[in-house]
């Protein structure tokens, strides 16, 4: 799977894995022809979070459906990110891109509700955003979609760092 293009969050004691969900984002079935027919394989995209600010994305192969989904829920609590969020969404607009999938999150006012194709909502749910407006532009494939969401939402910065960063107050 290569290196994730975002920070990893090591958990600390404020997060219990047992708060954790997880939700399967997308089920892919390979066949490969040998002599005595067709011999079927399993790939699996799970997202995990605890719905108030930590979410991670983890994928798994293997020959039955149950094994490929347990190996990409184990890889995803490895790959917890930490959100950034204002109230129920996000400070600022953002946009990332992974492989030919781009994704645009822009804020949204409260009470909009996260409006979203399957990937990114799931995603977005379990970091505990309620309110955001999504875009994906060129490819829709669930694992680009879901790789380039947690790009975008790894760029967040709240008030505090960027006033670091540049050594200024924002008024």
């Amino acid at each position: 799977m290569g290196k994730p293009k975002y920070p990893r969050v090591p958990i600390d004691e404020a997060l219990r894995v047992d708060d954790l969900r997880d939700d399967v984002v997308a089920i892919n079935r390979t066949a490969t022809v040998v002599k005595g027919g067709r011999r079927f394989s399993f790939s699996a995209l799970a997202v995990v979070g605890n719905g108030d600010g930590f979410v991670g994305v983890g994928y798994g192969k293997a020959k039955e459906v149950p094994m490929a989904v347990e190996k990409s829920v184990k890889d995803a609590r490895k790959q917890l990110l930490r959100v950034v969020r204002d109230g129920g969404t996000i400070p600022h607009q953002t946009e990332a891109v992974y492989c030919s999938s781009r994704v645009r999150l822009i804020p949204a006012s409260p009470g909009t509700g996260i409006i979203a194709g399957k990937s990114v909502r799931k995603v977005l749910e379990l970091a505990g955003i309620t309110d955001i407006l999504t875009k994906v532009y060129g490819s829709t494939n669930a694992l680009n979609v879901v790789k380039a969401t947690m790009a975008a939402l790894a760029q967040l910065r709240d008030r505090n760092e960027i006033e670091q960063l540049r050594g200024v107050e924002i008024g």
